[in-house]
């Protein structure tokens, strides 16, 4: 997950490969709450790892719960037949509505003190309908704050359930599907019945409650969709295990992909025609704009068909979460898409009728909005502008305009943010960019070169981590190199040079920060001795190892972007790269920092003879015959003799602005 402020897209040309969606959010906190209310265990597969579940599990726990989490799978000890605390709880809901609507009504039916706060953002979602079907049946809520919206304080209620007990359902169908859900534990002795207020919206996360009540003993009778009855008697009864199905909302991000992108196509595993979620029908929706779709019990494969993409107008009703995606890809079709009855957008996470034409028309579209609807015009090529994207803190406003940066016009796309993601997939950046591609030319590489001890490896590795980019350690690379050639059992030098460099180039080596990992093993400290040094030097003399290390260095130039340090990157590795940073530092300056590492490490050092090394070290670099240090020509100077760590990766940054 990319936790900075802001992720640079470059622009993408084409798409190809397989992806593993993670877990659906909205059966994910279902199964969890489900199984809370069970007797006994219930082991939960495939469970999505996200802040949303994440704060349904903090809750369980507090409530007694047992909850056993190994990755992602999670045994959760239900509280059937067993006391609720009587002691008062406060719940923090974060901005997970999946969590709290049910929760409240679990809560609320039940009994007990129980007060259920979130983000600033959860306190300006309406949940006054909820509230007030709750009241109905004699649950004893109040508002902590604003009428009709969170925070709540639930206390013990006096139940009513001689009468059907009245919902609207035209404002978010979690209000339904939380009393569906919490109905059951007053049903021991006759049946209640719910009635529906108005058009029910979003019904196929009903059918996925329903569904998912019925894996849970709970038979309920659904009359249309105004009346549900759940039968006297009713118990909840654990499955014993239950699998969670991949995400069909997340699914559409790379639906879409498939229908934008040139390529072989994308697969995407976890999810396929037959599952019970809504947004599954997004499919549809796509086949609409010209996608080609096959299916299989589990799968799905998408391919560009129609070019461009065929504008449409359509009732979103049924897949309102996944809609999002279909603004984005109004962007490419060849007439304007109206997306209509998608008045829940408003109260979602953000108001994202507003967000969505907001964002669309930063990066050039014309765009109409409505009560509930939206029309958004499609961007012929020369009129795509470069946008900074707002994300609201809202997960699918990122992952939709993540579409936008393979735009005919071949700008970037910065995506603010990027974090929110993790509300229900906090991997998709990385997992857009396993099966994304671009032109090398348009991966942007940053270069920072340097004389020993100058700092570079902290710098550049910081700015990485700033950015999000790859980090290169070119020089860690010979270290690394010979390291892993003693291991497999090979002398460092020429009758073993072939070898060497058949292992240099396919080489298992990742930076991460500071930390260098050979095969995912940590070497940093093996290859930083003064041992690991010479053998770099043993193997640096040999051309087939250079030249291997050469074509090795280039693979890591790979999506978002790239952070090389060394002491030929601008010069001749990437000397294309359009920003070249050449870091200096005295020689006193240097040979200090190196003796306050060395006797922070517990090693003797005589400041004196270091400073001798570095500037002997300085001179054989800038007088070798192959690759001299020498700053590149168009490399931006800087000296950092008198620079904190701080400043210089802000300068850095600041180049990099400037040049991006």
């Amino acid at each position: 997950m990319y936790a900075i402020p802001f992720l640079d897209l470059p622009p993408l040309t084409g798409a190809s490969g397989a992806v593993t969606l993670p877990g659906s959010k909205s059966i994910s906190n279902r199964v969890l709450l489900l199984s809370a209310l069970c007797e006994g265990t219930t082991v939960v597969h495939d469970l999505l790892d996200s802040d949303d579940t994440r704060v349904m599990l903090a809750a369980l726990r507090q409530l007694g719960c047992g909850v056993d989490v190994q990755g992602s799978t999670v045994t959760i000890t239900g509280l059937g037949g067993r006391a609720w605390p009587t002691e008062a709880i406060e719940f923090f809901m974060g901005n997970a509505g999946t969590a709290m609507r049910p929760l409240t009504a679990a809560l609320a039916v039940h009994g007990g003190d129980f007060t259920l706060k979130g983000v600033q953002r959860m306190h300006e979602r309406p949940i006054g309908d909820l509230v007030d079907a709750l009241r109905e049946l004699g649950c004893a809520i109040d508002y902590l704050g604003n009428e009709g919206f969170p925070p709540l304080r639930v206390r013990q209620p006096a139940l009513k359930l001689d009468k059907p007990i009245p919902v609207r359902g035209d404002v978010s169908s979690q209000f339904l599907t939380a009393l569906l859900m919490a109905l059951p534990l007053a049903a021991l002795d006759r049946a209640i019945t719910i009635e529906v207020v108005g058009e029910l919206i979003s019904k196929p996360y009903i059918e996925i409650t329903l569904n998912l009540l019925a894996r849970y003993g709970i038979a309920v009778e659904r009359q249309g969709w105004e009346r549900f009855v759940i039968p006297a008697g009713s118990r909840y009864q654990s499955p014993g295990s239950i699998h969670v199905e991949a995400d069909a909302s997340s699914a559409s991000y790379f639906i879409a992909l498939g229908a934008i992108a040139n390529g072989s196509g994308i697969r995407v595993n976890g999810v396929g025609a037959d599952s019970i979620q809504g947004d599954i029908r997004f499919v549809e929706a796509a086949q609409l704009m010209g996608a080609k779709v096959t299916s299989g019990p589990n799968w799905l494969h998408i391919e560009r068909g129609a070019w461009p993409l065929k504008g449409i107008t359509l009732d979103c009703n049924h897949i309102p979460d996944a809609a999002m995606t279909l603004a984005v890809m109004a962007l490419y079709a060849d007439r304007p898409t109206t997306l209509t009855n998608i008045a829940s957008w408003r109260v979602k996470e953000t108001d994202r009728i507003v967000a969505m034409a907001t964002e669309c028309r930063k990066l050039g579209a014309t765009v109409e909005e409505g009560p509930d609807w939206i029309t958004v015009h499609p961007l012929p090529a020369g009129q795509w502008q470069r946008a900074s994207i707002h994300t609201y803190d809202d997960h699918r406003v990122a992952m939709c305009f993540s579409l936008a940066a393979f735009n005919a016009d071949t700008v970037p796309v910065r995506i603010e943010d990027p974090k929110c993601v993790a509300k229900t997939f906090p991997d998709y950046f990385e997992t857009l960019f396993e099966v994304a591609n671009t032109d090398t030319g348009q991966i942007p590489v940053i270069c920072i070169d340097g004389p020993t001890a100058s700092g570079k490896g902290t710098l550049a590795s910081r700015v990485a981590a700033q950015l999000g980019y790859h980090y290169l350690d070119s020089g860690a690379l010979y270290r690394v190199t010979a390291h892993a050639a003693l291991q497999a059992g090979l002398t460092l030098e020429a009758n073993d040079e072939a070898k060497i460099a058949q292992l240099a180039r396919t080489l298992p080596v990742r930076f991460e920060g500071e930390q260098v990992l050979l095969g995912g093993v940590d070497v940093t400290d093996a290859i930083r001795s003064e041992e690991g040094g010479m053998n770099a030097s043993k193997v640096s003399v040999l051309p087939a190892v250079r030249e291997a290390l050469v074509d090795l260095q280039h693979s890591f130039q790979r999506l978002p972007g790239l952070l090389a340090d060394g002491r030929d990157m601008g010069t001749v590795i990437f000397p294309a790269a359009p920003l070249k940073v050449f870091l200096t530092a005295s020689a006193a300056q240097r040979a200090e920092r190196r003796y306050k590492q060395l006797i922070s490490k517990g090693f003797s050092a005589n400041i004196d003879s270091l400073r001798a090394d570095l500037e002997a070290r300085d001179a054989r670099d800038s007088s070798r015959a192959v690759a001299p240090l020498k700053p590149a020509q168009d490399a931006l100077q800087l000296d950092n003799s008198q620079l904190s760590i701080e400043a210089s990766v802000q300068q850095v940054l600041d180049w990099w602005q400037s040049r991006s």
